[in-house]
């Protein structure tokens, strides 16, 4: 596991108390691309559900990610794929 990837999870964790929780790495598919960080860690998927999300629509869900993830999105992390949802979401 890298550091990035670890304070992402700790954040998503500490904020949304999720029920469901993956982080993906997927810095090494950018490899050459614009945007790719030598150092690695620099693009990520996430999927999270969360009772926190009860009532949001998508937008206002990725603001309160964007949040609680802001000094890295600003400083390290290039790209985040998300997909976050509450639990009534997956049927």
């Amino acid at each position: 596991m890298g550091v990035v990837k670890d304070e992402i999870e700790l954040r998503l964790r500490e904020n949304f108390h999720p029920l469901k929780l993956v982080v993906n790495d997927d810095s090494e598919k950018h490899r050459g691309h614009s945007g790719h960080d030598p150092r690695g860690e620099s693009h990520f998927s996430v999927e999270i559900v969360s009772e926190v999300f009860r009532g949001m629509n998508r937008v206002m869900r990725q603001r309160a990610v964007n949040r609680a993830l802001a000094d890295l999105l600003e400083e390290r992390v290039h790209a985040l794929a998300l997909k976050a949802s509450a639990p009534e979401d997956n049927g």
